[in-house]
C-alpha cells in the first residue's frame, strides 16, 4: 500500500500556527502538586517537536516565566507537565498522553517521546501545567519503515543572526506547509551586541557559560516568526560554529586559546543547545554529545545528519607554534603538505565509520547528507599564481571530503544529495568522483542560502563558473525548498525581498531539477 502525505489543514497552518496560542488562556490542571506556587507564563518560548520516526515524534517545551533570567524565573523544584497528543487542533480526539518532569538541572525542559502513534499522519499536541495550555503545535510522523511513499516536501535553512534580520523567511516556510524543517547551524549567534548593521540587539553579553547560553537562546527562542515555524512542523537539526564560538574546530577555539577552558565553554554550549530543542539524542556529557544520526521517510529518502565541529582536527596550513602560542588561526590558506594529509578529517574516525556503514546498508532511494557547509573545493588563484581557500569549510579538510564522495561510487548509494548551509549564500554544483573528475557527476549538492546572515564577499559571484558551481548568490538571504518524488526532485530557492523587514516579500531565485537514477543537476530558471 502507497502511504500518502497527510493534508494539511491550511487554516491551521496560516492562523493558528501564526497566532501562536490555539488554545492559550484556555485552564488546564494535572493536580495541586503541579500548580502550587507556579508563576503565569510559563510556555513563553513556545513548544517545537522533531527526529519524527514511523511510531513517534519528540516533543518539546522549556518552562520560563522569566525568559531572560538564566533560570528562567523558576524555583529549583521539579515541576510535571501533562502533555497531549490528538488528531484534531480542538483535542477532542486526543490518541496519546502523559506526564513529564521538567528539572532544574536541565532547565525547566522537556523532551517527551510520543509514541504509540501511527505512521505517516499528521498530529496536534500541547503541554499543559499550573493550569496553563501552551500553544498548539502541529506535527507528523514519518511513514512506515520501507513504505512507499508519493512525495516529500522540506524545507531547509541556517545562520539566523538575530541582530542583523528578522525572521521574515520562517514566515514563509510556514506556508510551504512543509512535512520536515531540516536546520542546518548557527542556530545562535554567539557575539557581543554589535550595532553594525543590525535592526535589533543582542540582549547580553557574548555568553561564556550555561546561564549566558540560556539567555542567548530565550533571546531567539522568543520571536513569534520562529516560533511560528517550530509550531508548524517538525524539526531535525544539526549545529555549526555559532553555536559556541565562530569558527572553532573540536577543542579549539578560534583564538587557539586554552583547551580546557573551552571544553569547559563547549559543554555550556552543548546543554544550552539540548534544553532549546527537540532532539531524540540523549543529552550531553560534559563537552560531548553524539548528534549524528539517520532519519528516514519510509522508501523514499534517508537523511544522515551529520556533525563536522565535535570531532574535526585542528585547521590546515597554520604557521608553526601557531596553537602553543595561542595566535588566532588563519581562516584564509595556501596550498601547504598539511592540506592534502589523508589522516586529516571533518567527522573523526568513529562518525566516519558510521557514515560508511550507513551509507552503504542504506536502501533509501533519494540518500540526502544533511551537513552544515559548501562541499565543492572553491579557491580564489592570484595573478602570482598563489591559490587561497577557506581553512573553516571542507576545502580545508579535502581529503575527508573526497572519503564520502568515494564512498557513494563505491557503495552505489542511490541518487546522493548533499544540503548545506554556513556560506550565507545560495549555492549549487554537480558532484564527481575524485578519482574520475571528467565522468559524469555522482551527486549533486545544494546550499540554501541564509535566514538573515550576510555574507559581504564580492569574488563569490565572480568566481562561481571558476568553482564549478552551476548557481552563486550572495546578496538575498532566504532558504531552500526541496520536492522529491520516485521519478525526481525540484529544489526552489526562495530569496527575500529584504530581511530587514518582518513583512517581506519572497520570490523564487532558481530552480533545479534531478532526476532519479541519473546523478547531475538540472538548472530549470534563475531569476
Amino acid at each position: 500500500m502507497t502511504e500518502t502525505r497527510p493534508t494539511a489543514p491550511l487554516a491551521y497552518s496560516r492562523r493558528a500556527v501564526m497566532g501562536g496560542a490555539l488554545a492559550a488562556g484556555t485552564l488546564f490542571s494535572i493536580g495541586a502538586h503541579a500548580a502550587a506556587g507556579l508563576p503565569p507564563g510559563l510556555f513563553t518560548l513556545g513548544v517545537a517537536s522533531g527526529d519524527p520516526e514511523p511510531e513517534s515524534v519528540i516533543l518539546w517545551t522549556r518552562l520560563a516565566p522569566q525568559p531572560m533570567a538564566p533560570d528562567g524565573g523558576m524555583t529549583s523544584a521539579p515541576v510535571d507537565l501533562r502533555w497531549e497528543v490528538s488528531e484534531d487542533e480542538r483535542f477532542s480526539r486526543i490518541v496519546r498522553s502523559g506526564v513529564a518532569r521538567a528539572e532544574a538541572r536541565w532547565g525547566h525542559s522537556v523532551h517527551v517521546e510520543a509514541g504509540g502513534l501511527r505512521p505517516g499522519r499528521a498530529y496536534f499536541y500541547r503541554f499543559i501545567a499550573g493550569g496553563e495550555a501552551s500553544p498548539v503545535g502541529r506535527t507528523r510522523t514519518a511513514p512506515a519503515r520501507g513504505a512507499a511513499v508519493d512525495r516529500l516536501r522540506l524545507c531547509f535553512a541556517s545562520c539566523q543572526k538575530y541582530e542583523v534580520g528578522f525572521y521574515a523567511a520562517w514566515r514563509h516556510v510556514v506556508e510551504e506547509d512543509p512535512d520536515l524543517i531540516l536546520f542546518l547551524g548557527d542556530y545562535i549567534y554567539e557575539g557581543a551586541p554589535n550595532k553594525k548593521d543590525a535592526v535589533r540587539l543582542h540582549r547580553n553579553p557574548e555568553p561564556m557559560d550555561l546561564a549566558g547560553y540560556r539567555v542567548r537562546y530565550a533571546t531567539y527562542k522568543l520571536d513569534p516568526l520562529l516560533q511560528a515555524a517550530h509550531h508548524a512542523a517538525p524539526w531535525a537539526l544539526t549545529w555549526d560554529d555559532h553555536e559556541v564560538a565562530n569558527d572553532y574546530a573540536g577543542a579549539l577555539d578560534q583564538g587557539n586559546g586554552d583547551p580546557a577552558a573551552f571544553l569547559r565553554r563547549r559543554a555550556a554550549a552543548y546543554q544550552a543547545y539540548y534544553e532549546h530543542q527537540p532532539l531524540r539524542a540523549r543529552p550531553p556529557r560534559g563537552a560531548d554529545m553524539r548528534l549524528y544520526r539517520t532519519l528516514d521517510w519510509g522508501s523514499l529518502a534517508q537523511f544522515q545528519i551529520v556533525d563536522d565541529r565535535q570531532y574535526r582536527g585542528p585547521h590546515a596550513c597554520q604557521p608553526e607554534g601557531l596553537i602553543e602560542a595561542h595566535q588566532p588561526y588563519h581562516s584564509r590558506i595556501g596550498n601547504c603538505a598539511d592540506l592534502y594529509t589523508p589522516y586529516r578529517t571533518m567527522l573523526g574516525a568513529a562518525q566516519e565509520r558510521w557514515l560508511d556503514e550507513r551509507l552503504g546498508k542504506s536502501a533509501a532511494q533519494w540518500n540526502l547528507l544533511t551537513q552544515q557547509t559548501l562541499m565543492r573545493q572553491t579557491v580564489q588563484h592570484y595573478e602570482d599564481g598563489a591559490a587561497e581557500y577557506s581553512a573553516d569549510n571542507w576545502s580545508g579538510y579535502p581529503a575527508a571530503r573526497d572519503r564520502i564522495f568515494r564512498r557513494w561510487a563505491e557503495a552505489g548509494t542511490s541518487n546522493p544529495l548533499a544540503l548545506g548551509g554556513d556560506i550565507h549564500a545560495f549555492a549549487a554544483a554537480d558532484i564527481r568522483n575524485p578519482d574520475r573528475p571528467d565522468d559524469a557527476p555522482i551527486a549533486a549538492e545544494f546550499v540554501g542560502g541564509s535566514i538573515t546572515s550576510l555574507r559581504p564577499d564580492p569574488d563569490f559571484k565572480r568566481l562561481a563558473a571558476t568553482n564549478g558551481l552551476a548557481f552563486a548568490e550572495n546578496d538575498v538571504r532566504g532558504y531552500g525548498r526541496i520536492d522529491i518524488d520516485a521519478r525526481g526532485a525540484a529544489v526552489t530557492y526562495r530569496g527575500l525581498a529584504d530581511a530587514r523587514r518582518e513583512d517581506s516579500g519572497i520570490a523564487d531565485i532558481a530552480r533545479f531539477s534531478l532526476e532519479a537514477g541519473k546523478p547531475g543537476l538540472h538548472v530549470e530558471s534563475v531569476g
